[in-house]
């Protein structure tokens, strides 16, 4: 992926961590190190939760790996590169 194709994936994938961000009232990066270290277990009984949180962790884990990726390729490129400058009308 460029890395013009990570950031729109990067923002989309951040509006949809806000939607859960908000319902339960906690940011992504706290939630998840809440999920892998057990604190959420006694969620596992309700079936909205579990589901949930089960999509929240995997748009997290995926939006992890797409900013690795950017960072990744911006200490490959020089920055004043990757700038996608438009015209003005």
């Amino acid at each position: 992926m460029s890395i013009y194709e990570l950031v729109i994936e990067m923002k989309l994938l951040e509006r949809r961590l806000t939607l859960y961000e908000e319902k339960y009232g906690i940011l992504s990066e706290n939630f998840y190190e809440a999920l892998m270290s057990g604190k959420l277990a006694r969620y596992d009984d309700y079936d909205e939760t579990r589901t949930d949180f089960s999509k929240w962790k995997g748009i997290y884990e995926t939006w992890q790996r797409r900013k690795q990726a950017y960072n990744q390729q911006l200490t490959t490129y020089d920055i004043t590169e990757t700038f996608r400058v438009q015209p003005v009308y």
